[in-house]
């Protein structure tokens, strides 16, 4: 069966940066599920197995605007250390995320440390970077 929008999908992946360093795999655990064509994978991930066959095996070439975005510098930050937990203590370089109220998590990198204030990034970690996706799809079926 050829994967369509609407289908029910079953994915394994491995995703890599340009230099062929894994950032994320299913293998080993469970696969993806998702349905097709409503945006809860990469916009790029979702156009690669539309028209899949059941067992096929396919690497895609993402650019940032089907993966995570091209950086933003709107999205650099100043956050007064008020802000944080008392028990929080930002570093530069650290890394941490934030539930949100639509049940998607922000990403934060601390890039710099002041008395009264922190500067963020909130762009993604692979924002801006062109992706290596490889693609297995195990099953697909009509929604029920």
């Amino acid at each position: 069966m050829v994967a369509k929008k609407g289908n029910m999908v079953k994915v394994h992946f491995t995703g890599k940066k340009m230099d062929g360093e894994v950032f994320a795999t299913s293998y080993g655990n469970d696969p993806l599920e998702f349905e097709l064509g409503q945006g809860a994978m990469l916009p790029g991930v979702e156009e690669a197995v539309e028209g899949m066959a059941t067992g096929e095996k396919k690497e895609v070439k993402l650019p940032p605007e089907v993966g995570f975005g091209h950086h933003q510098d709107e999205l650099i930050l100043m956050v007064e250390r008020s802000q944080f937990p008392e028990d929080f203590t930002p570093e530069v370089g650290m890394e941490f995320q934030v539930p949100q109220p639509d049940g998607s998590v922000a990403f934060f990198k601390v890039l710099e440390v002041h008395e009264s204030e922190v500067k963020l990034d909130a762009n993604h970690p692979l924002a801006g970077e062109t992706l290596i996706f490889e693609l297995e799809l195990l099953d697909t079926k009509d929604k029920e």
